[in-house]
């Protein structure tokens, strides 16, 4: 931790955050043949070990921290949307951890979000287990529009993550 002060005022840096264990919060998911395939026979370690920080906010989803590799995730978003959402978005932030590990960058501001290839990667991934769900391509496809893509974004992301509109 690191103190920094002006102006008047202390502030404290580098405070961790509270995290609690991915298993605790999330059953079951070691069992799924998609993160089997992620994790193959590590699963069970990787996501005992995995960390989850629960954040109260209106706005976002989940997210996977680059400094670290857990998952942070909105309680707003746990609460408040359906099953089959938090499923999948837990899916591809399990993506993600597994690029962590990997020693991928999360973050590249060289691409478009819908272009990266880390997120292509991990919406392949959730596309397919959507798929194995019964989820039908237009389902997929209005899973997948979110507010921060333009139009052209989404159907860009569509055609990079192979979905048929």
């Amino acid at each position: 931790m690191e103190s920094v002060q002006d102006y008047g005022v202390t502030l404290t840096r580098g405070i961790e955050p509270s995290l609690h264990p991915f298993t605790e919060y999330f059953r079951g998911f070691e069992s799924l043949p998609v993160i089997r395939g992620l994790f193959g026979e590590k699963t069970e370690s990787v996501l005992s070990d995995l960390k989850v920080e629960f954040f109260s906010a209106r706005w976002g989803y989940m997210s996977t921290s680059d400094r670290d590799g857990h998952l942070l995730i909105s309680t707003h978003h746990l609460d408040h949307s359906d099953f089959r959402t938090v499923y999948l978005d837990v899916v591809h932030e399990l993506c993600h951890v597994k690029q962590f590990l990997d020693g991928r960058k999360l973050y590249d501001d060289m691409f478009a979000y819908v272009d990266s290839p880390v997120e292509v990667e991990a919406y392949r991934t959730t596309v397919e287990e959507a798929r194995r769900i019964g989820m039908t391509e237009d389902e997929i496809a209005e899973y997948l529009r979110v507010e921060w893509n333009t139009e052209e974004e989404h159907l860009r992301l569509l055609t990079n993550v192979g979905v048929k509109k």
